[in-house]
């Protein structure tokens, strides 16, 4: 009677945990949310001073499509939903209300721009909505406890401006340093890691700041200041735009100083080729992606898939464009969140997940760069590697850093 007893409670038991795993495994959507479809948002510069970054909307529509052919996510079609900004901010946020409020997304995937994020930070937040991936490296998108809502996605300003500031002080101590940056947030963000990382030999190795608007025609009257300081290093903080202009002009002038080039701008195709390969000789930037231009790569196997994919789905695009890899990388990694929600497809548990990644490897990435995320760390990817440029492509040096 007793085994009989002991039989009947397990097997209640086991009937209790069937129907709370059947429960727990109902469908939850979210806005935007079906049995056939995720609407996802994205506001883009496809216009605008920097229209350049327009590359990487249409390569991520490019993924989606590629993703919807093979079945969609989950059996779930992406519906992208892609406007235009003019990287303005004022029209973010009227794009921005259009998606969450009239389009009804189930979250914005990848806006683009740090003013123009800035710009609906708070809106987002307020809104609960999340503001996935987005396409910027200030260090306020890693503030969780503040911005639940935001993550960021590559390397931030700030730690990358701290990498070449270390090395100027190990290889180049006497430096006479001149600075161009964006007057903006994003501009200030690696000023400010730079002047951190040099610390006390700041304000003797920063000689001269030149800061632009995004309205202005061109950087030419800032490079002369620049020159005319008497700096033999160059600090390029600039969008694609203004980098080839500054680029140019430096060269044009005779100005020959060290450069270091920010990594928004280091696009061979978008950005090095227009300022003139010759003139880009011996810049210096930081990587986190593997260049399509290095032929270190050309049998590698996340490589070979990415150009079947362009091919496909983007035939006669620039493969010297680092945008299309890095369109690649980001909505893989968007993809892999979705994928991970299951039918769990609500606004929170999107977050949830995107919050407690570990180790993913994310096609296109180098080697020893990998995403992990936490609950009170939304800074996706840390790591990055020097590399110079050397008129056909990026050569990397040194070892993969990651500040801290």
């Amino acid at each position: 009677m007793k085994f009989q007893k002991r039989l009947l409670v397990a097997a209640a038991a086991a009937a209790f945990a069937l129907g709370a795993g059947t429960a727990g495994a109902a469908k939850m959507y979210g806005p935007g949310v079906s049995d056939t479809e995720i609407k996802i948002g994205n506001i883009n510069p496809y216009s605008g001073p920097a229209s350049a970054y327009g590359t990487i909307g249409k390569g991520i529509a490019a993924y989606w499509k590629m993703v919807n052919d093979n079945g969609g996510i989950n059996g779930r079609k992406i519906d992208f939903i892609s406007l235009d900004d003019g990287y303005s901010p004022p029209k973010t946020v009227e794009q921005a209300r259009k998606l969450v409020e009239q389009d009804q997304v189930l979250l914005i995937f990848q806006s683009l721009g740090t003013p123009t994020n800035t710009a609906i930070h708070k809106y987002m937040n307020a809104k609960k909505v999340p503001q996935l991936f987005v396409a910027t490296g200030a260090g306020k998108w890693n503030d969780p406890k503040h911005f639940p809502w935001t993550m960021g996605w590559q390397p931030s300003y700030p730690g990358e401006a701290e990498i070449y500031a270390a090395w100027l002080l190990k290889n180049k101590p006497d430096a006479k340093v001149g600075i161009l940056y964006q007057n903006d947030d994003y501009g200030k963000d690696y000023l400010n890691g730079f002047i951190k990382g040099l610390g006390k030999h700041a304000k003797k190795m920063v000689v001269a700041k030149e800061s632009y608007e995004v309205t202005d025609p061109t950087v030419d009257s800032q490079i002369n200041k620049l020159k005319d300081s008497g700096a033999d290093t160059f600090f390029n903080i600039t969008t694609p735009k203004f980098a080839a202009q500054a680029i140019r002009a430096a060269y044009d002038s005779g100005w020959k100083p060290l450069q270091f080039l920010n990594n928004v701008s280091q696009s061979v195709g978008g950005v090095l080729k227009p300022a003139g390969l010759d003139k880009s000789v011996g810049l210096i930037t930081a990587l986190y992606g593997k260049e399509a231009t290095d032929p270190q790569w050309k049998d590698d196997a996340d490589m070979k898939a990415w150009n079947v994919w362009m091919d496909k789905y983007l035939p006669g695009a620039d493969k010297t464009s680092s945008f299309y890899t890095y369109a690649y990388s980001v909505a893989y990694t968007m993809e892999q969140v979705l994928k991970r929600a299951g039918d769990d497809l609500t606004r929170k548990h999107i977050m949830y997940v995107a919050s407690h990644l570990k180790d993913l490897h994310v096609p296109l990435l180098l080697p020893g760069v990998t995403i992990t995320t936490s609950p009170t760390d939304f800074a996706p990817i840390q790591c990055e590697q020097l590399a110079k440029f050397n008129g056909k492509e990026w050569e990397r040096f040194g070892d993969v850093i990651c500040p801290k």
